[in-house]
């Protein structure tokens, strides 16, 4: 069954090497009680560590049931004393934290044993060894003569076929010592039994044959084998495994066995995680803040569409702002070249001419209207306004001075009116008709005193809304309103041609049909305190000014029919010096109503999800064409929200980097506190290999104890960071009257208790290592 061939073992410490067995040729029965008896340093322990697979030979050959084990690696010697070997050691060798029952379990745990069947063989054992009352208690609870019988129900519970007792009785009283010698006997009957003692006595009582070592030899053997041949070839061994939830359930019973260091170590290592809980949980709360703000307000920032558009992503304008703001430099900037280097500016325009077709016009105005709350346009056309003030004298008003723009109006049919929606009525009503307007005075009632003075109404002091509610006003078309002189035209602002005009049925009469404000909601107002009114009228306008005579003489002649002025000449102008705004044919055109092109479209969407669907819409129109015939837009809010986003995320980032500084400080202790756990547990890191745990199992076993106290420094990281916020919303709410800003969002938790658990293990990962690599015999040694 076992045979050893001139097996040798040498130590060597330095220059030193001490022989500790030489050449022994020993063979054993199936089923026998061996005592081996020696002075100590003859080879005793050594030789039953070699036959254990604890120790390994250097020459020789270990044969089990006719094979050899010169090819065993360690899997294999692990899998060997797990399946073959059963060790009853001097000193117990228990496992403390665990109970009695567990300890005998625990050999069968690492052959993948059922836990049915586990628990069964455990029990029989331990019934065995007269110990069936016991079976929960722990190590410490028992006397020595109990603690050497669990040994042996440890040995006995797997079944093996060699039992190996190393001074079973040594540290036992004389009637103790009988009683386990007489249970050992016992169980030689069916098995080899190899017992190392120092009492002869004992070995005459009940051994059946006597093995005498001297200087790491064999001098003496009672009953040596007589030599048959190898025999039971085919001796196969079945491979040992700890699982995860094993390791878990051992490291978690050492753990409970040191609640107060291990409650220490988690808040330790809890502390980074606090911070950076705290962290997320105020940027979590203040982008809610900003992103509420950011609804309320720049849901009134509408997406803007001009004939000239800038294009320059979030990059380029962030690295501008850079640049203007001297916190980055071009590495060209500032050349030692003596040269003057000329540039063309128009390559580095962003402008982008934008073309509105009537396709695309229509287009727009094909939009699913029910994600606007409205739709402006703005045209730079002048209409002909004219008022009469309480003498009924005429006046031509300037409708630049009126800050006159078209209010927003809604696509969808039924749907909310913008201004209703959006501004109070303070006097009057809402328009109802294309030729209503509207005074929007500021959120102090508050209007330009030049506005007041245009329209004709005394702004030496307050003015009721009676005075200014129904005033009306007259739109003269362009025939009416120019005179042409020769082949020029010009305005009659004499006071009685403008009566005339005045009083013509061909006029358009308009009203202020009420006085509006921004509600108190309305964070941002989007018509500027002056005079709004319909784009229909506009259009209205624009439809009889086309064919008017100065627009027609407008079309056909390459100067300006107000000013003479060739179109030419005012570009040269405008090259060399001269006037920057000198306007071009087809402004002037525009200016007359000659043109009904929009300068600017503004789409108000309801809504940011509205906002992304309009934009994607827009975006759709520029699938497939040439960068020249696409129309560019400008969507303000993205803008502003991406600064305001890059910003918190990177004062995130500044501040997490900080408090995981922490983390770091305890990843190094729980580096400490591993290794130091592995010292404490080094007596248990022999037992489980000497019950056939492999290396990777003794690393599972360490790996399992930081994961539990990673998660418990996790959980425990974010249950006091969800407190915390409480006292800091109602400190917030003190000074910035900002409500429930502290938000710990559920996923940046559980990403963060991943976090501690993961550099728990990071950090445990070394001292788990060495712990792996300790020689099971120094191990069992060990105090």
């Amino acid at each position: 069954m076992l045979q050893l061939k001139k097996i040798t073992k040498r130590y060597t410490t330095g220059t030193f090497t001490q022989t500790a067995l030489d050449g022994i040729d020993l063979e054993f029965r199936p089923s026998e009680f061996v005592a081996v008896l020696g002075p100590s340093g003859s080879g005793k322990t050594t030789f039953l560590n070699i036959i254990g697979g604890l120790d390994q030979y250097d020459s020789g050959d270990l044969v089990i049931n006719g094979r050899s084990t010169k090819d065993f690696k360690d899997r294999d010697w692990d899998a060997y004393r797990n399946n073959s070997v059963g060790f009853i050691f001097q000193s117990y060798n228990l496992i403390g934290h665990l109970s009695i029952v567990d300890n005998v379990e625990m050999g069968l745990t690492l052959s993948g044993v059922s836990r049915a069947e586990k628990h069964q063989k455990a029990t029989e054992a331990l019934k065995r060894v007269g110990l069936a009352d016991h079976l929960h208690k722990r190590p410490g609870q028992l006397s020595g003569g109990q603690m050497q019988r669990v040994a042996i129900a440890r040995a006995l519970a797997g079944d093996p076929d060699i039992i190996l007792a190393d001074e079973p009785t040594g540290a036992l009283d004389t009637h103790t010592s009988v009683q386990i010698m007489e249970l050992i006997r016992e169980i030689a009957k069916d098995k080899l039994v190899i017992m190392v003692t120092h009492n002869p006595q004992l070995a005459e009582d009940y051994a059946d044959r006597i093995v005498q070592f001297r200087d790491g030899q064999v001098i003496a053997d009672s009953d040596p084998v007589v030599h048959t041949g190898e025999s039971e070839r085919g001796y196969t061994l079945k491979k040992t495994s700890m699982n995860f939830l094993t390791a878990l359930k051992l490291s978690g019973k050492n753990i409970s066995t040191k609640k107060g260091r291990t409650a220490l170590t988690a808040f330790a290592s809890s502390i980074g995680i606090i911070g950076i809980a705290l962290v997320l949980s105020l940027s979590n709360g203040f982008d809610k803040q900003i992103s509420l703000f950011e609804s309320d307000t720049l849901s009134g920032f509408p997406v803007m569409i001009t004939q000239q558009a800038v294009e320059m992503d979030m990059d380029t304008m962030i690295e501008q702002h850079s640049q203007m703001m001297g916190s980055q430099k071009r590495p060209d900037e500032y050349p030692d070249k003596k040269q003057v280097l000329p540039y063309d500016p128009a390559q580095n325009s962003m402008v982008h001419q934008n073309t509105f077709t009537q396709e695309y016009l229509d287009y727009v105005e094909h939009i699913d209207g029910s994600l606007l709350s409205g739709i402006s346009y703005t045209r730079t056309v002048n209409m002909n306004l004219l008022h009469q003030d309480d003498s009924g004298d005429v006046t031509a008003a300037s409708t630049s001075n009126l800050n006159f723009a078209a209010y927003p109006t809604s696509l969808k049919e039924g749907g909310e009116d913008y201004l209703q929606s959006s501004y109070d009525l303070l006097a009057g009503s809402y328009p109802q008709e294309d030729t209503d307007l509207v005074l929007i005075v500021d959120s102090y009632n508050q209007i330009d005193q030049n506005i007041l003075t245009q329209l004709g109404i005394d702004s030496s002091g307050p003015v009721d809304f009676d005075d200014i509610v129904g005033k009306t006003f007259k739109i003269a078309p362009n025939d009416l309103y120019y005179t042409q002189i020769g082949s020029w035209f010009t305005v009659d602002s004499s006071a009685e041609h403008l009566r005339q005009i005045y009083d013509s049925e061909d006029c358009i009469t308009v009203k202020i049909a009420g006085i509006l404000r921004a509600d108190q909601d309305t964070k941002l107002q989007v018509l500027s305190a002056g005079v709004a009114y319909s784009d229909k009228l506009t259009q209205r306008f624009i439809d009889s000014a086309q064919d008017s005579a100065i627009v027609k003489a407008q079309q056909e002649a390459d100067y300006n029919v107000l000013t003479g002025q060739r179109f030419d000449d005012a570009a040269a102008a405008g090259n060399h010096g001269g006037s920057q705004n000198a306007a071009t044919k087809e402004q002037i055109l525009a200016a007359l109503g000659g043109d009904s092109t929009p300068y600017m479209i503004a789409l108000y969407p309801v809504d940011f999800a509205a906002k992304e669907k309009v934009t994607t819409y827009l975006a759709d129109y520029n699938q497939g064409r040439d960068s020249a015939d696409q129309v560019i837009y400008t969507d303000m809010a993205a803008t502003f929200t991406s600064l305001s986003g890059g910003i918190m995320d990177a004062i995130t980032l500044v501040l997490v980097a900080f408090a995981a500084v922490s983390l770091v400080v305890s990843l190094i202790m729980i580096g400490i506190i591993t290794y130091i756990s592995v010292l404490e547990r080094t007596r248990e890191i022999g037992v489980l290999r000497a019950l056939g745990a492999r290396k990777k199992d003794i690393t599972r076993v360490f790996n399992a104890e930081t994961f539990i106290i990673g998660a418990c420094s996790g959980l425990m990281g974010i249950g006091i960071a969800y407190l915390l916020t409480f006292p800091v919303n109602h400190i917030l709410k003190n000074l910035t009257d900002l409500s429930n800003v502290a938000q710990l969002n559920p996923v940046h938790a559980i990403l963060l208790v991943v976090v501690s658990v993961a550099l728990t293990m990071l950090g445990g990962m070394i001292p788990a290592r060495l712990a792996a690599k300790k020689d099971p015999v120094e191990a069992l040694r060990s105090e």
